[in-house]
């Protein structure tokens, strides 16, 4: 993985950022990390500009088979979610990423064409502290 390109925000590094892997890097972007578990297809590992990849930060297999990316199982999705990141290896990751939060501004990253039914925007709501 390379080394994306870093840039302060001004708002103390409490900004997160949601966007596509497959978008070209923004200069305002901070620190970037890919939240799937699995890796996006077609992108090339030199190509992807990541700071790290937490696979632990992104639903179980068994979580997003069942979800489907199904819109009308969204809010239940939301709440097994939020269960998942209680667990050990996903409550690493999100300490993880609050501790890159609180230096920077943070881009998490995803293959998923639809933001609006990700995990996600989830996720950042759990790394800036917002309930849900």
């Amino acid at each position: 993985m390379t080394k994306a390109r870093r840039t302060k925000s001004g708002t103390g590094g409490r900004e997160v950022r949601v966007r596509r892997v497959y978008e070209a890097p923004e200069p305002g972007d901070g620190t970037r990390v890919l939240v799937d578990r699995l890796w996006p297809r077609g992108l090339a590992k030199s190509e992807a500009a990541l700071d790290e990849w937490l696979k632990d930060a992104a639903p179980s297999a068994e979580l997003r088979t069942w979800y489907g990316h199904d819109p009308a199982r969204f809010e239940e999705f939301a709440g097994r979610y939020a269960a998942e990141l209680a667990g050990p290896g996903p409550e690493q990751a999100l300490v993880r990423l609050r501790e890159l939060a609180a230096e920077d501004t943070l881009t998490l990253l995803t293959a998923t064409k639809d933001l609006r039914y990700s995990h996600a925007p989830l996720l950042a709501a759990e790394v800036r502290g917002e309930a849900r």
